[in-house]
């Protein structure tokens, strides 16, 4: 079966994978989801975004950083379904049509590998952490990744965030040590002294892509 066809299969059906590892490689195997809990995997759509911005809400309570969640559901429709979107998501859906889990995506480069899938967000709401939920929504990303072509996924997680790191440690996942992050905020964006002839070059006629 073509990766296409799997990454189809998976979104279309109420069926949790389960990976084996067997080498470097992963395989996937099928088995019921429990339908009991009438939970339902899906692509995200645009009206799904206020649900998701209060996830993301919460996600950012628990590791502490509530103050610093800027974004706004008008910028989240326009960057996730306008003329150019650059992310893309899964959600968990209830019997109540609540949704209770979401793994947002985007694609990134390397310059070392190709194409590849940053994992921004992974989270369940806390009343609903049990029963592999985070597991199939890392799942649905993984088969997005390999679906398109991805050479790696990627994403982070808090040094002091022990469960999550033993939950992708479970996985199979490499948690490596030695990078550090750099960043610079929308001020210190704004605040840069950026050279005449790179912000020429990065004007909409100077822009190779």
């Amino acid at each position: 079966m073509l990766a296409t066809e799997l990454a189809g299969l998976l979104l279309r059906m109420r069926w949790q994978p389960g990976f084996v590892r067997d080498s470097s490689f992963l395989f996937p195997l099928f088995f019921p989801f429990d339908m009991e809990s009438n939970v339902v995997l899906r692509r995200g759509a645009e009206a799904d975004l206020p649900q998701v911005l209060g996830l993301i809400l919460e996600l950012a309570e628990y590791e502490k950083a509530s103050d610093a969640v800027t974004n706004t559901l008008e910028a989240m429709q326009r960057d996730g379904f306008g003329p150019q979107p650059i992310f893309g998501f899964f959600v968990l859906e209830d019997d109540t049509q609540q949704i209770i889990g979401l793994a947002l995506y985007y694609t990134a480069y390397s310059t070392w590998k190709g194409r590849m899938l940053y994992l921004e967000d992974l989270v369940v709401t806390e009343a609903a952490r049990r029963g592999g939920r985070g597991r199939l929504l890392f799942d649905a990303v993984v088969a997005e990744a390999r679906a398109t072509g991805a050479k790696r996924m990627k994403w982070q997680v808090l040094d002091w965030n022990e469960p999550a790191i033993g939950f992708y440690k479970k996985l199979g996942a490499n948690i490596e040590g030695e990078w550090l992050n750099g960043n610079l905020n929308d001020s210190q964006l704004a605040a840069y002294r950026v050279a005449p002839a790179a912000e020429a070059a990065a004007t909409p006629a100077g822009r190779s892509l």
